[in-house]
């Protein structure tokens, strides 16, 4: 059996910054991924937007990592020229009854280190996009948007500058902690079995099962997994907006809003739908709530400007009526199995979080001997 140092299970955003983190510390990484390439699951499905971290409880990992890695990820793209955008985002208030939503969002963004948020009034507001229509507006100037498929591009080619590999087409389908380490049980066309000192499932939609899968006391405080489904469509021109715009949040998500990429094409999304098994089927039939959404603040919005365009799936660790989890990143404190990091319930803001939560994971995984 091979033995290797650290195994990263997952070559999705997250993966990669941990594999990243581990490489600069000095440890020899693998990188195992199920899919013939990288970033190919969650990762490409999501709004590639940079939050600034206005909406986590205090003192949560989600509101920690957010702030932290937003920093660190303009930095890093600024550094490594990877494409993004700082464009700012409004959080608008349709009506009156909601300014105090934007109020409490304001707080919670304080209290989390975001000090550069504006509250605008209606005339404010049409000053700054005049397509809108609504009562008031919270302005967050730090919030953006990133090439992603860039960004992994970048953080792959430096985890392989100090040593890393990446096996495609490797998923892996169990196994349990001994003494030694952890055995992995990895599928593929050439199927085999590793020893491993660390390893950090970043599975993303996977990482629940594969938390029951790897045999051993962690197992037992695997969640249960849960999946959102979020669908996307696309606006048929240019939409007359320079700013990210997003309504109120709703549960399960941040509602439906309008991002921007990096060419000025605006899409909507993504919805809320509990669903049983990862699906990313979009239904053009969900667009009619996507107009009536919209038109609370865009009422000018003309029919047929919306296309069906992808889904993206929440992994979620709570269900349908319960409150948002954080992040739960389950190393050794948490389970009792050295050398073992479970990544649960990475969803947005993920994306942002991921250079942070890399550094994270290779702080509890520890130097190399």
């Amino acid at each position: 059996m091979e033995t290797v140092d650290c195994v990263v299970i997952g070559a999705g955003v997250v993966g990669l910054a941990c594999a990243r983190s581990l490489a600069e510390a000095g440890r020899e990484v693998v990188i195992l991924e199920r899919e013939a390439g990288f970033g190919s699951g969650i990762s490409a499905r999501n709004s590639e937007v940079i939050h600034a971290g206005l909406y986590y409880p205090p003192g949560s990992l989600k509101a920690r990592l957010c702030v932290e890695g937003r920093a660190l990820l303009y930095a890093w793209c600024a550094e490594r020229g990877v494409a993004h955008a700082r464009c700012g985002k409004l959080v608008v208030a349709a009506r009156a009854e909601q300014e105090d939503r934007l109020q409490q969002i304001a707080a919670r963004a304080r209290a989390n280190g975001v000090t550069d948020l504006r509250l605008l009034d209606r005339a404010d507001v049409a000053a700054l996009e005049p397509a809108l229509d609504v009562h008031a507006a919270l302005l967050s100037p730090s919030t953006g948007i990133v090439d992603s498929h860039g960004l992994m591009l970048s953080l792959l080619g430096a985890a392989e500058a100090r040593g890393a590999m990446l096996a495609l087409g490797s998923p892996v389908l169990g196994g349990a902690a001994d003494g030694d380490g952890i055995v992995l049980e990895v599928g593929g066309e050439a199927p085999s079995t590793l020893r491993a000192r660390c390893v950090v499932n970043a599975a993303g939609l996977d990482a629940v099962a594969l938390g029951h899968a790897i045999r051993g006391p962690a197992a037992a405080r695997a969640p249960q997994a849960h999946f959102a489904r979020g669908v996307y469509f696309s606006y048929t021109g240019k939409a007359p907006f320079s700013h990210l715009i997003y309504p109120i949040p709703e549960p399960g998500g941040l509602g439906v809003h309008l991002t921007l990429d990096l060419g000025g094409q605006a899409k909507f999304g993504p919805d809320v739908e509990w669903i049983d098994t990862p699906d990313y089927a979009v239904d053009p039939a969900r667009a009619a709530a996507f107009y009536a959404a919209i038109r609370s603040w865009w009422p000018q919005l003309e029919d047929g400007r919306l296309q069906p365009g992808y889904a993206g799936v929440r992994p979620k660790i709570v269900g349908p009526g319960e409150p948002d989890a954080d992040f739960r990143i389950d190393g050794p404190a948490a389970h009792g199995v050295p050398g073992l990091i479970h990544l649960y319930g990475i969803e947005s803001p993920g994306l942002t979080a991921a250079l942070a939560i890399g550094e994270q994971v290779a702080v509890l995984a520890g130097r190399a001997n």
